[in-house]
């Protein structure tokens, strides 16, 4: 059964970050569970920001051992705290898009006016300023 591959792999193996890749005798790259879980790690910390070369840092933490522990806990509660800027941001630009949604579905429907386009601000101001008397 295939594996979707996660990421850039061959940047990434290139770059000496994904540690368990096999090659077969073609030098094709040879994805496990195991090296598939790098590239999704490392997929994750790119998104947070992280440079290859930071992410490089952190992988040879990683193959150190036991001894860098609370370094790498330090590195992943930094990409946590990014993460977590990240999903406010993205909760913020989802609820603009569903109040954008919710405001074009009115002036479809005829529940609002269409302010959205400048070239109808001006009927809309027409409209809604106070008339003059013709008398």
């Amino acid at each position: 059964m295939a594996k979707t591959i996660p990421g850039q792999p061959r940047f990434y193996t290139d770059k000496g970050l994904v540690p368990s890749v096999q090659r077969d005798k073609n030098n094709n790259r040879l994805f496990d569970d195991e090296s598939i879980s790098w590239l999704i790690g490392v997929k994750y910390l790119k998104q947070c920001g992280m440079s290859v070369e930071d992410i490089k840092s952190y992988v040879d933490l990683c193959l150190e051992g036991r001894s860098t522990i609370q370094e790498r806990y330090e590195i992943i509660m930094k990409q946590k705290a990014i993460a977590m800027e990240q999903l406010e941001e993205a909760k913020q630009r989802a609820k603009y898009m569903e109040e954008k949604a919710n405001h074009y579905l009115d002036i479809i429907n005829g529940v609002a006016s269409d302010d959205t386009n400048p070239k109808e601000w001006e009927l809309i101001n027409v409209n809604t300023s106070p008339k003059k008397r013709t008398s």
